[in-house]
């Protein structure tokens, strides 16, 4: 009996970015992986789910050029990203990755003397 050859397509995960909420994980989990390569192909792969020209367009660079930039072993500039970002309606958000090594990330100016110069002066 002869076996049949099995044979996949490759994955493209731009066919599974179909809405905002997981276009916005999947960028969000891109960007925590440390190897910023990973981010720039996720971006590449919700430009291509959106439609490259469009974002192109939207981003105010020309379709090759972004295609270039968001290309594997690319190292784009962070106002290019922004403005793939924009185009692609997300932004970056900072966020506490782990508690503070000073100990004030709870803090506020009320209740830092620190940070408020009018409990800097009666304790003085």
């Amino acid at each position: 009996m002869k076996k049949k050859k099995v044979t996949y397509k490759p994955f493209d995960a731009a066919a599974y970015l179909d809405n905002d909420a997981v276009i916005a994980e999947y960028l969000s989990v891109a960007a925590e992986d440390p190897n910023p390569e990973v981010f720039v192909a996720a971006l590449g792969d919700v430009a291509k789910a959106r439609g490259m020209a469009q974002i192109a367009k939207d981003a105010g660079l020309g379709r090759e050029s972004l295609y270039k930039t968001l290309s594997a072993g690319a190292h784009p500039r962070f106002e290019t990203i922004n403005s793939v970002l924009h185009a692609l309606g997300v932004k970056f958000a900072v966020v506490v990755e782990r508690e503070s090594r000073s100990g004030l990330q709870n803090e506020t100016p009320k209740t830092n003397p620190m940070r408020n110069p009018d409990l800097r002066e009666a304790k003085g």
